[in-house]
C-alpha cells in the first residue's frame, strides 16, 4: 500500500476493493465478505451512535476455513498457518443468566429533559456543541493514530472506555477503526463489544502479518463490527494467554498504516506491556474510580508519568469513572488535584447500563454519559494530533 500523504484514499479504495487486481492470490485466511461496500460518511451532528452489539456478517475468516491458503505461500516466506478453533465469548449456560438491559437513566428523567428541551432554548446549545464536537472528531489525520487505555487495577472501567471510543470513531469517522486487546489476561473488551466468538488473537496477527497484505487480507483475521470497525482479541478467554513486548510492537507497527484510529485496551499498570503501549501511543487515557483510593494512586501514577518525556503527560487523559450515584470524594476537588500534574480530567458518570455489564447498547446509554464520551473521544483525538 503506497506510503503517501494520500493513505486514507488508500486505505478507503483498498477497503472496496478497487485496490485489488483481478485473479490475486490473498494472504489472508478467505476473502472478507463481511467488509462494507464503502465508509459511512460524514455523520450529522446529533445522531445516535450505533449498537455494539448489533449483530454484522462475520467475514470468511470467521466463518469456516480453519487453515490459511497454501497458495500463499512463497519460497522464504512463513509457511501456512493453521488457523485455531473458534471459541465462544461467553458460555451457553451463561447467556440464559443475563437479565435485560436497562437503560442508562430512569424514565422520569429522560421524560424532564425532554419537556426542558421543549420549553428552553438549550436544544439549541445543545445542537451547536454537537456540531463542533462532530468536526473535532472528523477531522483527517496524516497518519494513523494510536490510543492507549490503560489504568492502575481492574474494575476502573478500562474495557468500558475503550469500548466507548472504538464505539464513537467508528461511528463518526470514514476511515477505518481498530479495536486492540493487549490484555491478554481474560479481557473483557470483546463481551464488552458484544462479540460472539473469536479466533486470531493479538499474538497470532505478529506471526501472520506482512507488509504485502492487503486491508482485505489484514480485515479477514478481525472480528468485524459495526461500522467500518474491526476487533483484534488478546485471547480466546483462556487463562495462561501471554502477550511479550515484542509481538505488540511488531503488530501495532504494522497494522497502523491500514487504520485511521486504533484504541489499545492494554493491561493495567506497571505491566511492561502498556508501559510500551503508553510510549508509543500518540495519546493515553488512563481510567481511575472516583474513589479516594483510586485518585490517590492515579495521582502517583501521574507524578511518574511527570518524569518522562513532557508529551508524555501531556498527551494523556484521565477518566474518573462514577461507578454509583454518588460517590464519596468531591469530583471537581479531585480533578483539579490530578490536573495540577499536567494531565487532562474528564469524568464518566455513573451510568445504570454500563454499571450492570455486558454488551454495551449505545441506544440505551444516558444522555450525560454519551455527551461525556463523545466530547473524550473528540479531545483525545485532538490531543493524538499533536504528535507524529
Amino acid at each position: 500500500m503506497p506510503n503517501t500523504d494520500d493513505w486514507q484514499g488508500d486505505v478507503l479504495r483498498d477497503l472496496r476493493g478497487a485496490a485489488a487486481p483481478a485473479g490475486r492470490g490473498g494472504t489472508g485466511p478467505a476473502q472478507v465478505t463481511g467488509a462494507p461496500a464503502s465508509g459511512p460518511g460524514p455523520v450529522p451532528p446529533g445522531a445516535p451512535l450505533p449498537d455494539a452489539a448489533r449483530a454484522v456478517p462475520a467475514p470468511a475468516a470467521q466463518q469456516g476455513r480453519e487453515q490459511t491458503p497454501a497458495a500463499s505461500h512463497t519460497p522464504g516466506s512463513r509457511p501456512p498457518r493453521t488457523a485455531p478453533d473458534s471459541r465462544p465469548v461467553v458460555d451457553d449456560g451463561l447467556a440464559g443468566a443475563v437479565r435485560k438491559p436497562r437503560h442508562g437513566e430512569p424514565f422520569a428523567s429522560r421524560a424532564v429533559r425532554g419537556l426542558r428541551r421543549i420549553v428552553s432554548s438549550s436544544a439549541a446549545r445543545e445542537v451547536a456543541e454537537l456540531t463542533r464536537t462532530a468536526e473535532r472528531l472528523q477531522q483527517p489525520v496524516t497518519t494513523g493514530r494510536q490510543i492507549a487505555v490503560t489504568s492502575i487495577r481492574g474494575g476502573a472501567g478500562k474495557s468500558t472506555v475503550a469500548a466507548l471510543l472504538g464505539t464513537t470513531y467508528a461511528h463518526y469517522r470514514q476511515d477505518p477503526v481498530l479495536l486492540v486487546e493487549a490484555d491478554p489476561a481474560l479481557g473483557s473488551l470483546p463481551l464488552r463489544l458484544g462479540v460472539q466468538s473469536l479466533r486470531w488473537t493479538t499474538g497470532d496477527m505478529a506471526d501472520i502479518v506482512e507488509p504485502q497484505m492487503s486491508l482485505l487480507d489484514v480485515t479477514g483475521y478481525l472480528v468485524q463490527l459495526p461500522g467500518n470497525a474491526w476487533l483484534l482479541p488478546g485471547s480466546q478467554g483462556r487463562i495462561g494467554a501471554m502477550l511479550d513486548t515484542r509481538a505488540y510492537e511488531q503488530v501495532m507497527v504494522s497494522l497502523r498504516r491500514y487504520f485511521g484510529v486504533t484504541v489499545v485496551d492494554c493491561e493495567t499498570l506497571p505491566a511492561e506491556v502498556a508501559r510500551v503501549a503508553l510510549s508509543a501511543s500518540q495519546a493515553r487515557v488512563l481510567t481511575a474510580p472516583a474513589t479516594l483510593e483510586g485518585v490517590t494512586s492515579t495521582h502517583n501514577v501521574l507524578e511518574w508519568i511527570q518524569a518522562l518525556p513532557r508529551h508524555v503527560i501531556e498527551g494523556t487523559v484521565v477518566v474518573l469513572t462514577q461507578q454509583a450515584p454518588r460517590g464519596g470524594i468531591d469530583l471537581d476537588k479531585a480533578a483539579q488535584k490530578l490536573a495540577s500534574t499536567g494531565a487532562s480530567v474528564q469524568v464518566l458518570p455513573f451510568d445504570r447500563h454500563l454499571a450492570a455489564g455486558g454488551a454495551i447498547r449505545t441506544e440505551l446509554l444516558a444522555h450525560a454519559t454519551r455527551q461525556a464520551v463523545t466530547r473524550l473521544a473528540a479531545d483525545v483525538l485532538q490531543l493524538s494530533q499533536k504528535r507524529r
